[in-house]
């Protein structure tokens, strides 16, 4: 499958590893658009829209390593062979997938705030609540969609953040796949150990990257280092991203 990127800086740093950002659940390209502006004059950055999201093309099926076969096949396309990957939640595991399905090809790898783990809690079911009620009303006004949701959802950041995947009546993601395939998404499958550069950046106020699942990440990423982001949640990147940046480009030796 091909996805839907947007390419940053393709003439800089040509010598160095283009670095490929892939966003979470229910996100976008968009969404790390600040990592993406923060790293381009140092290196070739490629924003990817994966499967059932964004622009990319859709599917049934919804599970890490075809998610990850997604971002090897739409790399090749754009001749691109070695290459650093930056993902967030859901994205990090797709980076982290990567480090499996082709090894050799990741230079350096960076997961913000999530583990290598299944989880066993659904937290996303009011989302799909509201989403789905949206839909169901016929609404094609993000501020009508505004109201409906927050009958179900108390954050207005998260409602928002929803929102920017709403375009005319229709979600840019793939509500009722994605509902079907939730399992999968916060599922896991233990990889091969991976011994590479990889950092793990956790906010500190979310639960996704608690130290009860140290062990597991270190079986699977021996050379992992990690870091906090004080007084930031799961969208760490958002919340504080000015220290995330700091953070990857002490990393990637920027």
């Amino acid at each position: 499958m091909k996805l839907n990127v947007r390419l940053q800086s393709e003439q800089s740093a040509a010598d160095a590893a283009p670095v490929v950002l892939i966003h979470g659940l229910f996100g976008s390209l968009d969404n790390l658009g600040v990592l993406a502006r923060g790293l381009k004059d140092r290196r070739r950055v490629v924003q990817i829209d994966v499967r059932n999201h964004g622009l990319s093309p859709r599917s049934e099926e919804m599970n890490y390593p075809a998610m990850a076969q997604d971002v090897v096949e739409t790399l090749d396309d754009l001749g691109i062979d070695r290459f650093t990957v930056v993902g967030h939640s859901m994205g990090g595991k797709i980076a982290m997938a990567l480090t499996a399905l082709v090894p050799g090809r990741v230079e350096q790898l960076v997961v913000i705030d999530i583990a290598p783990i299944a989880y066993q809690e659904r937290h996303h079911d009011r989302f799909f609540a509201a989403m789905k009620a949206v839909s169901a009303a016929g609404i094609t006004t993000r501020s009508e969609a505004t109201t409906l949701m927050r009958q179900r959802i108390e954050d207005e950041g998260v409602i928002q953040f929803l929102l920017k995947s709403f375009h005319e009546g229709e979600w840019r993601f793939n509500v009722p796949v994605l509902w079907d395939t939730y399992d999968e998404i916060i599922g896991w499958e233990t990889l091969p150990p991976w011994p590479h550069p990889a950092l793990f950046i956790r906010g500190e106020r979310s639960f996704y990257l608690d130290d009860q699942y140290r062990d597991a990440l270190l079986a699977q990423f021996p050379q992992a280092r990690a870091h906090v982001i004080g007084g930031a949640g799961h969208w760490v990147h958002a919340e504080k991203p000015e220290a995330v940046l700091r953070v990857i480009s002490r990393f990637l030796g920027l």
